[in-house]
């Protein structure tokens, strides 16, 4: 099975990090569903060009989160994950990047009231953006 997580060799994120998440994101979304059979780690490495070691811990780590199951001599599976747990994971990720967008805007000396407008206009712009796209031609 192809898992579409893409890697971006100039990002300061480890390979590592950049896998984890897009692979919670695509557990946590819906987009691979409960019982769904991932690649082994021997062909997951191979698909996003990375160690076997690596994509050993994501699976590790997201198994150890309880969105991965490991039944020896089949395979990794999406394990069931309830509603809770689901938005759980849904609003942390939301908010470990928002803390990102934040200490990356301290870095360059942002306050935080000008932190607070960009925040909204980016909202606006992404909604924006996404309302034109989905409305139908004049």
């Amino acid at each position: 099975m192809w898992i579409p997580v893409q890697i971006n060799e100039q990002s300061a994120e480890p390979l590592y990090h950049q896998i984890k998440v897009q692979l919670r994101a695509l557990i946590v979304s819906g987009q691979l569903a409960e019982g769904t059979l991932l690649p082994s780690i021997r062909e997951f490495s191979q698909q996003v060009k990375c160690s076997v070691i690596t994509i050993r811990r994501v699976y590790q780590d997201l198994e150890n989160e309880g969105l991965l199951r490991t039944r020896q001599g089949t395979g990794t599976f999406v394990a069931k994950v309830g509603e809770q747990e689901r938005d759980r994971h849904r609003l942390d990720s939301v908010v470990k990047a928002l803390e990102e967008a934040v200490d990356a805007g301290r870095r360059v000396q942002c306050d935080e009231e000008e932190l607070r407008r960009l925040f909204e206009q980016v909202v606006k712009e992404r909604f924006s953006a996404e309302q034109k796209s989905h409305s139908p031609p004049e």
